[in-house]
This record gives C-alpha cells, sequence and structure tokens, in this order.
C-alpha cells in the first residue's frame, strides 16, 4: 500500500512484529478462565433459582404437593450454596485472592457437600422407583427423585468445574505476583 507522499518508510511494511509487546500468558489464563468461572457462575445461579423455587412454592403451599414435592432436607443446605457464588463475583473484577479462596472453601463445604447428602438420602426412593417402579413424589407430573438427581448431576458437574477453574485462576494470580515480587 503506498502513501500520498510518496514510498513506504523503511521498517513500517509489518515484518518487525517480532520485536512488539505480547500480554503475558497468565494475564491471557486469567482473563480466559474469568469468563469461564462467569459462565459457572451464572448456570449455579440459575441451577439454584430452581432449589429455591421449589422449596418456596412447596412451604408456601402454592401448588398441590401432587404437583410439588415437598423438599428433601438437602436442598434446604443447598440454599446455601448462593455464598460461594457471591463471593466468586465479588473476587473476580479485582483480583481478589481471599475472595477467591473463600469461594473455592465454601463451594466443597456448601455445594459439594449438600448435593453428596442428597445422594445418599434420595438413595433409597430411587432403588424404589428402578427395583418396583413405584413413586410418591412428583414434580409436575414426573418422578421427584429422577428430576433431583439430574438437579445433583448437573449441580455436581458445575461446582467440580467451578472449584477446578477457580484453582487455576488463582495459580494464574500467584504467578503474576511472583513476577511483580521479582521485580
Amino acid at each position: 500500500m503506498a502513501s500520498r507522499s510518496g514510498p513506504r518508510a523503511t521498517g513500517t511494511d509489518g515484518s518487525d512484529f517480532q520485536h512488539r509487546e505480547r500480554v503475558a500468558s497468565h494475564y491471557q489464563m486469567s482473563v480466559a478462565l474469568k469468563s469461564e468461572i462467569k459462565m459457572l457462575n451464572i448456570a449455579h445461579a440459575v441451577v439454584w433459582l430452581l432449589v429455591a423455587a421449589q422449596v418456596v412454592v412447596s412451604q408456601l403451599n402454592l401448588v398441590s404437593h401432587k404437583v410439588v414435592a415437598a423438599p428433601y432436607q438437602w436442598e434446604y443446605l443447598y440454599l446455601l450454596s448462593i455464598i460461594p457464588t457471591v463471593f466468586s463475583f465479588m473476587a473476580l473484577p479485582k483480583n481478589n485472592i481471599s475472595y477467591l479462596v473463600i469461594s473455592m472453601i465454601s463451594a466443597g463445604l456448601f455445594c459439594v457437600a449438600p448435593i453428596l447428602y442428597g445422594g445418599m438420602e434420595m438413595f433409597p426412593v430411587a432403588q424404589q422407583l428402578y427395583r418396583h417402579g413405584k413413586t410418591y413424589r412428583f414434580i409436575f407430573g414426573f418422578s421427584a427423585v429422577s428430576i433431583m438427581y439430574l438437579a445433583l448431576i448437573i449441580s455436581l458437574q458445575v461446582h467440580g468445574w467451578q472449584i477446578y477453574y477457580s484453582k487455576k485462576l488463582l495459580d494464574a494470580w500467584f504467578t503474576s505476583t511472583q513476577d511483580k515480587k521479582k521485580k
């Protein structure tokens, strides 16, 4: 491409790209991981809203228990799982390591533990359903235990990935912190 005033100056043809500055890999990784964690937080918020809606509808008797089953005990504990998500959302904008660590620890306590407890609590009902084909709890005409196990599996995957990506993000942040201390 020629300019109006004549030929292009030497060295401005784009061949000098090797000397240009690049974004450090841990900063690139931080941006990518923050995006993944935000998407997982949103997925968790959707699952949490569904569980919260079931608990509220059941407790306030807004519909018959034949339509929406009474909540299991683990669902009340799972309502606390919004706490790690709030800390995660607070940690991401300013790279706050303390909030991210609190989010990871509380995710294990308030998210994964109630899910594992829920799997054990509902196992006898699931066993009865699959051995004898009998179920006594329904959510909009479907077996409550089947729907809740589906929710458990999705939640366990979301929280597992949340913790994994948070750990990788924490490592990226520590790398950048260590680089700053060396200088």
